[in-house]
């Protein structure tokens, strides 16, 4: 590892890769019931709170050891009980979430060597390429994930204003503000199947012992980073609903439903509205980069993890045995059972709530009374933070579990 001091930017690129995936691109979709001004509102809070209980594994983890994670840290505060209940948790997400990411980055890296070599790739050969540059991005350094994901992030910021600068300046506002809409449409009914939408599209929790660790101790700048981090994030989710929501009518929504957010489709549908150009190639790459970045976000998490669990050091063989844990399980599913992850990705949020809402605002509660304030950090907002954020997880499993059960309002177009 390197002694130069790693940049506030790079900790900041970090996050916001982590947080920006493909699934982005649903998000119109899946806030199209409450349309633009609820998904403000809905993407507001749910950042606010996110941001908080990532802060406040932040203090949590300055009591701790550098390179203590979750399972340092609840084990210690909250017991074994809970402790085994998170470490399933986030086992389940972070793994499930590779091996989609390995699946959807292969495929596409397939298609790409396909059209440079003019011959058929073969899905598994675009596993192991995608899988094997990035692994080893990941098991060589932060550092080196640092500068892969800035570069990765400058390029996603380019292909996102390419592809979307065009909307921007067709954004109507009668139909953002759905002025058209009858007076008793309905639109808060549908916030159930957008809270857990949202909140899956702000997970960088994984990454904050990572990030502390990276910044050698320094809590008030990993801060710094994570509320850049999901600053940008948030922005560009923002200008992406204010593209599609300005331009798209509410009522026009029903195919894309039905394909269940498929960005073709979307584009598809927009292109009957407004000029689309070559929106669906430039986003394609924009869709891939940010694969690439939340791959390297999430396994740096889940790498760290494993690390805290065995008390494998920093050297050569410990980075081999717990890139070995974090990498070949995922690559073994994949290639195995290429797409068996389609069934459980429906229980990610349910699963990542616990370890992103739950058990933060419980371990920072734990902490204040065993150790008092942060001892280089303190999240401001007291017992009343601690309070929302875990109502937070409650509201976001409540509407999860109605909406698995079909028991709150779905918006069909």
């Amino acid at each position: 590892m390197s002694t130069k001091t790693p940049s506030l930017f790079g900790g900041s690129m970090i996050i916001a890769g982590t947080i920006i995936g493909a699934g982005m691109l649903a998000n119109p979709t899946a806030t199209s019931g409450v349309w633009f001004t609820g998904s403000l509102l809905v993407l507001l809070y749910t950042w606010f709170s996110m941001l908080s209980s990532g802060l406040m594994i932040l203090e949590v983890n300055t009591h701790y050891p550098h390179g203590a994670s979750f399972d340092t840290m609840v084990k210690d505060l909250l017991g074994n009980t809970l402790n085994i209940i998170n470490g399933l948790a986030v086992a389940f997400v972070l793994y499930l979430l590779t091996y989609a990411y390995i699946f959807v980055g292969g495929d596409l890296t397939a298609q790409g060597l396909g059209s440079l070599s003019g011959q058929d790739v073969a899905l598994p050969v675009g596993q192991l390429v995608f899988f094997g540059i990035l692994a080893f991005c990941v098991w060589l350094s932060t550092r080196l994930v640092d500068r892969l994901t800035s570069v990765l992030i400058g390029g996603m910021v380019i292909t996102f204003f390419w592809a979307t600068g065009g909307l921007m300046t067709h954004v109507k506002l009668p139909v953002l503000l759905d002025s058209a809409a009858p007076a008793d449409t309905h639109y808060w009914i549908y916030a159930a199947t957008a809270l857990p939408v949202c909140l899956a599209s702000f997970g960088f929790h994984g990454n904050v012992s990572s990030l502390l660790k990276y910044f050698r101790g320094d809590a008030p700048k990993v801060a710094k980073a994570l509320k850049a981090g999901t600053l940008i994030a948030l922005v560009i989710y923002i200008l992406w609903q204010l593209s599609i929501h300005g331009n798209l009518p509410r009522y026009a929504f029903a195919p894309v439903i039905a394909a269940e957010g498929k960005v073709s489709v979307l584009i598809e549908t927009l292109s009957q509205f407004v000029p689309t150009g070559s929106m669906d190639l430039i986003l394609s790459f924009f869709a891939y980069m940010a694969i690439a970045t939340s791959f390297l976000g999430v396994t740096l998490g889940l790498f760290d993890y494993i690390a805290d669990i065995f008390k494998w050091n920093d050297s050569a063989v410990g980075r081999s045995k717990t890139a070995a844990l974090t990498f070949l399980p995922p690559l073994i599913c994949c290639l195995l059972f290429p797409t068996g992850f389609v069934t459980a990705i429906g229980y990610v949020g349910l699963a990542a709530t616990i370890w992103t809402a739950l058990i933060p605002a419980m371990l920072l509660y734990r902490a204040r009374q065993k150790f008092g304030a942060g001892r280089s950090y303190q999240v401001q907002g007291g017992v009343a933070l601690m309070i929302w954020v875990f109502l937070f997880g409650i509201v976001n499993i409540a509407a999860q579990i109605l909406s698995q059960l079909e028991l709150v309002p779905v918006f069909k177009g």
